[in-house]
């Protein structure tokens, strides 16, 4: 959950962005600034430092981003950091995709198994994740969990389908220890 001054940022943003016509574009910068700080620990850390002087960010920030992105993203970048706000920018990027998919009506949904799936499976689970949701087009985030022993579990929404062996185990062992034929004192 963003905080309400990056959830307004986002806002902002998103508007300007479709106001312009670039919601794109925008959202592709906002991707491409989101995969820098995650491959790069020490940029998230650089924004986050109160050592480190606004205009030195700002300056740094231009230098990897000037040319790769959109002039909206880079004068957006530009007012974040002359009023002292670049430690937001991480938050701001991850959160415009969830924007940018709400704005869309792009369903979100995750989906855990034991090993990775094909293509079938994977345009086997968005047909029943469109179905659930409602949506025309849905965001699929695949993940691998070997405790699951087999089976998967799929979260759309506020719904979870829990179709793993690890789970009907539960249940099997919670059904055993309800023993009917030994009487409590």
């Amino acid at each position: 959950m963003a905080s309400r001054v990056a959830s307004r940022y986002v806002k902002s943003l998103l508007d300007l962005a479709v106001i312009q016509g670039q919601l794109e574009e925008v959202h592709a910068d906002m991707k491409l600034f989101s995969d820098a700080t995650d491959k790069s620990r020490d940029l998230g850390l650089m924004l986050k430092s109160p050592v480190i002087r606004h205009d030195k960010k700002r300056s740094i920030l231009e230098a990897i981003f000037q040319g790769k992105v959109t002039s909206l993203t880079m004068a957006f970048i530009d007012i974040l950091t002359r009023k002292n706000r670049e430690p937001l920018l991480v938050e701001i990027a991850n959160e415009f995709h969830n924007a940018y998919n709400a704005h869309k009506g792009i369903g979100k949904a995750s989906v855990t198994t034991t090993i990775a799936m094909d293509e079938k499976t994977r345009s086997q689970f968005e047909t029943i994740v469109k179905k659930l949701a409602d949506r025309k087009e849905v965001e699929l985030e695949e993940k691998i969990d070997k405790e699951l022993i087999g089976g998967f579990i799929l979260n759309v929404e506020d719904k979870q389908i829990d179709a793993s062996i690890r789970n009907s185990l539960k249940k099997l062992k919670l059904k055993f220890s309800e023993n009917p034929y030994i009487k409590d004192f």
